[in-house]
């Protein structure tokens, strides 16, 4: 018995290695055409039938694509940029797109599920891409769209938790920070960098979301200053506005950055692939 357990670890460690191979194989995803990325995406889902270890995939095979922020929009008025794009990502748009990627099997399915993903229903329970239906605030996409779930609480005590009731979108001062006619009470709890370790990621899925809590963006009704998406518990992938490109990293030595930590906090919500 203990033979054939050794024999199934080894196959399957030797068949994610031949598959991440495969992966590093692939033309960089920022020199394709839509069609050329519609010829790929079925293979995707033929070597990595699992769901997550697809969007773990995808998110390794988007390594390396220059950064470009605020490249999303409707294709219409007031941001007429693509509703879908591969040749450059943010931090947002790196998150959402590789989702959408990973869940769709052609370049125009991968555009209606975007749809899907990054804007909220109307009054109908119809979704459609506008620029104020669309899922502007991370923290409220973490919490309330169905395509992901908060898990930070599930992975410390209570105690090392910290906390925040901010009214997202509205400034100190009452007025919007974007004009969208909307605000929403939003409590976020969040993991202080300081109380991040080796321990608490050791508990999350082999693929997540990570979010980037700022405490000095909170006047602006915001609490996400950056995401990421974080594999194997440790390295996190993110569209870097300082190396100017999608990069891996060691999330620890990221967030602490020498001593002098880039951020207040933390957030781990899950991934699904049917909102």
């Amino acid at each position: 018995m203990i033979k054939i357990i050794i024999l199934l670890f080894l196959f399957t460690s030797c068949r994610s290695s031949d598959e991440l191979d495969w992966v590093l194989s692939l033309p960089k995803p920022w020199t394709l055409s839509n069609d050329q990325v519609t010829k790929l995406l079925p293979e995707f889902h033929r070597r990595f039938p699992e769901f997550h270890d697809r969007l773990k995939a995808v998110n390794i095979w988007r390594i390396g694509t220059p950064y470009g922020i605020f490249k999303l929009g409707e294709e219409v008025e007031p941001d007429s940029d693509p509703i879908l794009r591969i040749d450059t990502s943010d931090c947002t748009v790196h998150v959402l797109t590789s989702l959408a990627f990973s869940t769709s099997t052609s370049w125009s399915e991968t555009r209606e599920k975007m749809i899907d993903i990054h804007y909220k229903p109307d009054f109908s329970g119809k979704k459609l891409p506008t620029y104020r239906s669309r899922w502007h605030y991370t923290s409220d996409r973490i919490t309330n769209n169905p395509y992901t779930t908060d898990i930070t609480k599930s992975v410390i005590r209570k105690d090392d938790l910290d906390s925040v009731i901010i009214v997202l979108n509205k400034k100190t001062d009452g007025s919007e920070f974007l004009d969208l006619n909307w605000t929403a009470k939003n409590t976020i709890h969040f993991i202080p960098t300081r109380n991040v370790n080796e321990i608490i990621l050791s508990r999350l899925p082999n693929i997540c979301g990570v979010a980037f809590v700022r405490k000095s963006y909170f006047k602006n009704g915001i609490a996400i200053a950056h995401e990421g998406v974080l594999i194997d518990n440790m390295e996190l992938i993110h569209a870097s506005s300082e190396q100017q490109k999608t990069v891996k990293v060691n999330l620890l030595d990221y967030i602490n950055n020498n001593g002098s930590p880039r951020f207040d906090g933390i957030m781990f919500y899950r991934f699904y692939s049917q909102g």
